[in-house]
């Protein structure tokens, strides 16, 4: 079994990255600019939005992080959007979401702009995504997905992929992206959810399998063949009065059991999340580089 670090990939791509922003910089322009909106203090979403600033520091980017009330309202979000879509320094923009109950997620996705749609959820840029079409940003989850295939090098062309989950965040975008004719993709996709029959028949067919659910521990080495690629996208707090923090950290496969039968997997956390964030970071550069090639 081999360990799909995640850690040590998004640091390789940040790195990169770093690279690129210093070289923009030493030619007189402004390093790119990611602006990120907070709603409420959801805690896991404070975590989440941390680690991009953190990261955007990382790499040399500019960021600015707006932190509204819990009970703003989508109109005045959506003011918000639309000021930061005109403004012509910020170059990605992303919503933490949830968001609270009193707005609708689709409405503020809609507004953004499609060209600073960094984490890819806009319709726009799901259907250049569908279409092949290289200008789309992908969603960053599944997009840190292919960057880890592809770092590892794992052969994919003709492989069965079984996908569990078909949110739009994850599990539909990366059935299409791996059943895509590009590389690291060419496989042939089954995509199951809560209402898919004989789930455990169909993860033991797979040659790479993701789980995307939430569930804790809802793969077990019964449900993968052997030899098989298992990325775990799970991740949840699960509460432990023995943890220092009162939870801890738990993706969607029983690690310890699995990681005996596979040929690569992705721990939790140290998985698939640092590289989400690597991809943000990938999807910012390219929304500032497609400003400047206009």
């Amino acid at each position: 079994m081999q360990l799909l670090d995640g850690k040590l990939v998004s640091q390789k791509t940040k790195d990169e990255l770093k690279k690129q922003t210093e070289a923009l910089i030493l030619d007189g322009k402004r390093p790119p600019h990611l602006a990120a909106v907070l709603v409420g203090n959801n805690g896991a979403s404070e975590t989440y939005v941390a680690n991009k600033v953190k990261s955007c520091k990382e790499v040399g980017f500019e960021s600015t992080l707006l932190r509204l009330d819990e009970q703003t309202t989508e109109t005045d979000l959506i003011a918000l959007v639309k000021k930061l879509n005109e403004d012509k320094n910020i170059d990605g923009i992303l919503v933490q979401l949830p968001l609270p109950k009193q707005i609708d997620e689709f409405n503020i996705i809609n507004t953004i702009s499609p060209e600073k749609d960094v984490d890819g959820f806009h319709p726009v840029n799901t259907g250049k995504m569908l279409l092949a079409d290289d200008r789309a940003f992908l969603p960053a989850t599944p997009f840190g997905i292919m960057l880890l295939l592809e770092h590892y090098n794992i052969t994919t062309r003709g492989k069965r992929v079984v996908v569990v989950g078909r949110s739009n965040i994850v599990g539909r975008p990366i059935s299409i992206l791996m059943s895509q004719q590009r590389n690291f993709g060419d496989a042939t996709v089954t995509l199951c959810h809560s209402k898919t029959t004989n789930l455990q028949e169909i993860t033991c067919q797979a040659d790479i399998l993701i789980s995307a659910i939430g569930n804790p521990d809802i793969i077990g080495a019964d449900m993968v063949k052997d030899g098989a690629v298992v990325i775990d996208v799970g991740i949840v707090r699960v509460k432990d009065d023995s943890a220092k923090l009162g939870y801890k950290i738990k993706g969607d496969v029983k690690f310890d059991e699995v990681a005996l039968k596979s040929s690569y997997i992705t721990p939790v956390p140290g998985g698939v999340g640092p590289m989400t964030i690597a991809a943000l970071m990938m999807n910012t550069m390219k929304a500032y580089k497609q400003t400047f090639a206009k």
